[in-house]
């Protein structure tokens, strides 16, 4: 996501940094190349302009001027400005404790409301809340069997009677039922429907008055730009939302809709959908997301993304085994599914930063590359598989002959069994000298600090 405009944006703060000392020309020109780039990131022209006019205002003023670093400062403007337009903070779901809390999703047809429905399920039971599903949707054929479907898929309750074919009487006995159950919140998901059909808006006004939301969420599509702020002015204008989720954040690689909602319609996106699965859905942090469009990585959410998977008394026992030097086969197949429960290798290098990224020599990772990546996780997890457990504990007894019948037993060569006993050797020797503090900064960096040192 964001992948055009970060790219320019990158280029100008690179140009910044390159010079020693900043004047008023210098930022002038940043300034016309971040507007342009904005513009064809298919931002709001009156957010750009807002935009510029504030960091234009903060950068030529006399406490930049007076820093010993003002190139940094000016940067710094940039990022506070950035994450300024996408929200400020972040702003999570409000949730009473008045039972049952009803959460309405809303938005135009096509949108990814019953998906998100499931998702937002997802991520709240995991939160430790116990969601149960409705699907208002008495329009579209099938509707409330594709919830049900997905609620089945997630594994969380889903609210339905076959014999009520009005919206609003169906999300009252939806809401009875949680009542008596005690399930929270009650997810509803409403119609598709255009902000200019008033028969339809009709309804959500008077579902809204009915169910006394906590929220109203309209789901848009980000790949959709502009189209997606103004359906967001409109429904905001007719029945007041209380924040938005972006769905196809992942497949939106200019972010026009992401960088104006917020500015135009004063509601805050809460969350963003980055992928199909029912796990793709996650909480929008403005300041990590700016962090990320300039380049700068976002280390939190993948620390966050690593404890979820993690736990504090598995990651004692890993730090035990290096100390011990007792790395064994089985414990690189749980490493190597690890990596495969973090999720692609693409997502991962988004959130680094990518000065790290040019030092390590790592570039944009292509979807060539990552289904190659993807490809060699299942065949080394097929070829450790297919060791015995003594071979796995004890790699010295993996001689000629058990690397043909491994090789046999996992459907792969033995060159490639070779492969892989050598990758483990030596993160088995690089741990080693981790632990001894014997590690050089260039080696850990798989020589990319040497070369970033002589081209400088």
């Amino acid at each position: 996501m964001f992948d055009a405009l970060s790219e320019k944006l990158q280029r100008v703060i690179r140009g910044l940094r390159g010079r020693g000392k900043l004047t008023e020309a210098d930022v002038e020109t940043a300034l016309r190349e971040i507007r342009m780039a904005l513009l064809e990131a298919d931002v709001h022209f009156r957010v750009v302009k807002h935009f510029i006019e504030r960091v234009r205002e903060k950068a030529l003023g006399q406490e930049v001027w007076a820093s010993l670093s003002p190139t940094q400062q000016v940067i710094q403007i940039v990022y506070e400005e950035l994450t300024e337009m996408l929200g400020g903070t972040s702003t999570r779901l409000l949730l009473t404790s008045r039972l049952p809390n009803v959460i309405l999703l809303v938005g135009l047809q096509g949108s990814g409301k019953t998906t998100t429905a499931g998702k937002l399920a997802r991520y709240l039971a995991q939160q430790g809340r116990s969601p149960l599903l409705v699907s208002a949707d008495v329009y579209r054929p099938a509707a409330r069997e594709q919830l049900a479907v997905i609620a089945r898929e997630i594994r969380r309750p889903v609210f339905d009677d076959p014999s009520v074919n009005d919206p609003m009487e169906l999300c009252r006995r939806a809401r009875r039922h949680a009542e008596v159950t005690g399930f929270d919140p009650l997810i509803v998901d409403t119609a598709g429907r255009l902000h200019v059909d008033d028969e339809l808006m009709a309804e959500l006004e008077a579902m809204k008055r009915e169910l006394k939301p906590v929220e109203v969420l309209l789901v848009a599509d980000a790949m959709t730009g502009q189209d997606a702020v103004r359906s967001a002015e409109e429904f905001h204008r007719r029945i007041g939302l209380s924040g938005v989720i972006l769905t196809k954040m992942d497949g939106d690689t200019r972010g026009g809709a992401a960088l104006s909602i917020k500015a135009v319609t004063g509601q805050p996106i809460k969350f963003i959908g980055v992928g199909e699965k029912y796990d793709a859905l996650e909480p929008f942090y403005p300041n990590r997301m700016a962090s990320r469009i300039l380049g700068m990585g976002d280390v939190l959410s993948l620390i966050e993304r690593v404890q979820a998977e993690v736990d504090e008394r598995e990651a004692a026992r890993w730090q035990q085994k290096i100390q011990r030097e007792d790395f064994t086969l089985e414990d690189f197949l749980e490493q190597l599914r690890l990596a495969k429960r973090l999720g692609s290798l693409g997502k991962i290098v988004e959130l680094l930063p990518a000065e790290l990224l040019r030092l390590i020599g790592v570039g944009r990772i292509t979807p060539e590359q990552m289904a190659q990546f993807e490809r060699q996780l299942k065949r080394a997890e097929a070829i450790i598989s297919s060791m015995t457990p003594e071979e796995r504990r004890n790699s010295r007894l993996i001689d000629g002959s058990r690397r043909r019948r491994i090789a046999r037993g996992s459907g792969t060569t033995v060159e490639e069994v070779n492969a892989l006993l050598k990758q483990y050797a030596e993160m088995r020797k690089m741990m080693k000298q981790w632990r001894d503090g014997k590690l050089p900064f260039g080696k850990l960096l798989g020589g990319g600090a040497r070369r970033w040192k002589k081209s400088h």
